[in-house]
């Protein structure tokens, strides 16, 4: 039996907490730019609201009335205009670097990186891909290969620019869907050791990357170096104690925390609002996760389940990704936090995946 056309209220709840929640903070981080650059400041603030704010939740909006099967019929047309858009990077005067990574496109209204695009349309065309393969999509020529085949193609775009973080992050959304298609642990357990090589080959054959991997395992070495925003990140969750210092108080947010607003901000929230602060944005997108996975399992059929899970994992492992670095239990790598930092595109692309996931709740099965 299917539900009414009602979406998940719940969802819908959980998702604008977490987005109010994180405009607070990021505003609150963002006054560390205005201490020492004021046009700046209000440049991001403005692209932060009007293209993320904004912007996303017209695109939630939009997604969330559009029927998801139109999303499984041009799954492969949206993820090739995600892949051709994500090279343009590459094209002189269109594309531009910064911090030596090409992964911006620049229109001089406003730029944006097209490999959030990407994202979404991976899990788009895979959750396609193995709904169509059905039960074959636990074999390694209908599961395994299509999924190397397809990640190949991602990788010789993203490491290119380099973009390591966002590849890695589809490696683990594209082997979460494949195990949720019926893929068998043991063939898992292999993709997880090809991995984990593949991984050190990146690291070995990048200074930075080695660069970081050393400053996880020897965090103090070089405090005033490598070591220096996951130091500048302690201190400031640490200074928070049980319950922070307040809103719009911390001190680390002024020229001490690498990108305040950016990858950083949640150093911020736990220095503002402290131990406490900092567990109930960890239990929001614990919550948000859980209630995901209640619409995959309640879902329709096989794309919309697995399209699901897909966003799911994308969107909760990177926010984990994030909290687990700036604390120390896991690698710097540059990762955003969904919803909270810095970025116009990353939160409109976020909001307009979560959309989907919004209309496929409305077709739920009736438990």
């Amino acid at each position: 039996m299917i539900k009414g056309q009602k979406l998940d209220k719940f969802f819908l709840g959980l998702i604008l907490t977490i987005l109010i929640a994180g405009i607070l903070m990021f505003i609150s981080a963002s006054l560390g730019i205005l201490a020492s650059n004021e046009s700046k400041f209000y440049s991001v603030i403005f692209t932060q609201l009007s293209l993320g704010l904004v912007g996303g939740l017209i695109a939630l909006f939009v997604t969330s009335r559009i029927p998801y099967k139109w999303f499984r019929r041009h799954s492969f047309i949206l993820f090739l205009a995600t892949i051709i858009l994500t090279t343009l990077v590459f094209v002189p005067g269109l594309g531009f670097s910064h911090g030596g990574a090409s992964r911006w496109i620049d229109l001089r209204i406003f730029s944006f990186q097209p490999a959030e695009f990407l994202k979404i349309g991976f899990v788009l065309y895979f959750a396609g891909w193995l709904s169509w393969a059905k039960q074959k999509a636990a074999s390694f020529k209908f599961g395994i290969l299509p999924l190397m085949i397809i990640l190949a193609i991602v990788a010789g775009v993203l490491l290119f620019q380099p973009d390591t973080k966002s590849f890695l992050l589809l490696v683990v959304t594209g082997l979460g869907m494949l195990f949720a298609s019926g893929l068998p642990m043991k063939y898992l357990a292999y993709l997880g050791g090809l991995l984990v090589v593949v991984s050190v080959a990146l690291i070995i054959f990048s200074p930075y990357r080695l660069s970081r991997l050393e400053t996880y395992i020897h965090p103090t070495r070089d405090t005033l170096g490598s070591s220096y925003q996951l130091d500048q990140s302690l201190i400031a969750i640490g200074s928070g104690g049980l319950t922070g210092r307040g809103y719009g108080q911390s001190i680390q947010k002024f020229n001490y925390l690498p990108e305040p607003q950016g990858d950083s901000i949640f150093a911020v929230i736990a220095e503002e609002f402290g131990f406490i602060g900092g567990i109930l944005i960890i239990l929001l997108y614990v919550a948000f996760a859980l209630r995901g996975m209640r619409i995959a399992t309640r879902a329709p059929d096989q794309f919309a389940r697995l399209y699901t899970i897909g966003i799911v994992i994308l969107i909760t492992f990177q926010s984990l990704w994030n909290i687990g670095s700036l604390v120390g239990v896991l690698p710097l790598t540059g990762v955003p936090l969904v919803f909270v930092s810095q970025g116009g595109t990353s939160l409109l692309v976020s909001l307009a995946a979560v959309g989907i996931i919004l209309n496929i709740s409305k077709s739920q099965k009736a438990s």
